[in-house]
């Protein structure tokens, strides 16, 4: 009898203790996650034996390695992106002064074909200024969570046509004639139809403004294909390509914001609409896949 109440008291002793000592690294735990500096790389540890507290403490610190690396990504990110706002603040910057000094040399001229040249000149800048600022509006849109699309039924064809005739002044001036095949002319897709005319309209001007050659628009199934040859293949970086700010251009030498294709993607995205590009040879194919949202 004295044996048996010997052992429960034992017994009750040794649960106290464990629970103690399991209260107690709880509490540790708790304490380092408190205090833990954010920017550091400490690690939880656990002083209690048995698998437990190992698995608690292999769960704790995979979370922490992930949002680690979530803030570095962040961090990464936001950095790209001061440095293309700084890029595309120069770039525009550039064609704004280009114009204040030929205003300055038109009023310094009196009238005739000089004065009429430098105002030529300066209408061009501010033109170039306009391209900018218009893609930086276009892609704030975009990014607007608060974004509206009116999805209905779209023929895609006629909108690509429209798109087209609204740039043959831009393909007569290059001598070029944009080469269209569709297997299916009825293709509909459920769409907002000024988004989708905004899709067209980006790809037709990157085609314009970095292709060699006249583009080839082909719709096979539900995927609608814009294909050009680039100059310098090799300078680009098709994964890239719908990336806020990316120009393959090092030297910025052609007008353009490298927001065109992001805009694009975001467009796309926001309608279900796959989007892709792939660099085969000097030739340079951006898909779009409208499975998804086929009538």
């Amino acid at each position: 009898m004295v044996g048996g109440m010997v052992l429960a008291a034992l017994g009750l002793l040794i649960a106290g203790l464990l629970a103690w000592a399991y209260r107690h690294e709880v509490e540790r735990m708790a304490a380092f996650l408190r205090s833990r500096d954010r920017a550091s790389n400490g690690r939880l540890t656990t002083q209690m034996p048995g698998a437990g507290f190992a698995h608690l403490a292999q769960a704790v610190n995979a979370e922490l390695d992930a949002i680690g690396a979530e803030k570095r990504a962040a961090a990464q990110a936001q950095r790209e992106f001061q440095q293309g706002l700084a890029s595309l603040s120069h770039d525009i910057r550039t064609p704004l002064a280009g114009a204040k000094g030929y205003v300055q040399l038109a009023l310094d001229e009196p009238e005739g074909p000089d004065r009429d040249r430098y105002l030529a000149c300066a209408v061009e800048r501010l033109g170039a200024m306009e391209v900018l600022l218009g893609s930086l509006f276009s892609y704030t849109q975009v990014r607007d969570p608060e974004l509206a699309l009116d999805v209905q039924p779209v023929a895609v064809l006629p909108v690509l046509a429209n798109v087209l005739a609204g740039q043959y002044p831009a393909f007569e001036g290059r001598g070029w004639e944009p080469q269209v095949a569709f297997a299916d002319e009825g293709l509909a897709v459920m769409a907002d139809r000024a988004a989708l005319d905004r899709i067209f309209e980006n790809m037709t001007a990157n085609a314009l403004r970095y292709g060699t050659a006249a583009p080839t628009i082909a719709q096979q199934g539900a995927t609608v294909t814009f294909s050009n040859k680039v100059a310098d293949p090799a300078a680009l970086d098709a994964s890239r390509l719908f990336e806020r700010f990316y120009r393959a251009d090092p030297s910025r030498s052609k007008p353009g914001a490298g927001l065109g294709l992001a805009v694009v993607a975001e467009l796309c995205a926001a309608m279900g609409i796959g989007v892709e590009a792939a660099l085969e040879g000097d030739q340079l194919a951006i898909g779009l896949d409208f499975s998804a949202v086929v009538v």
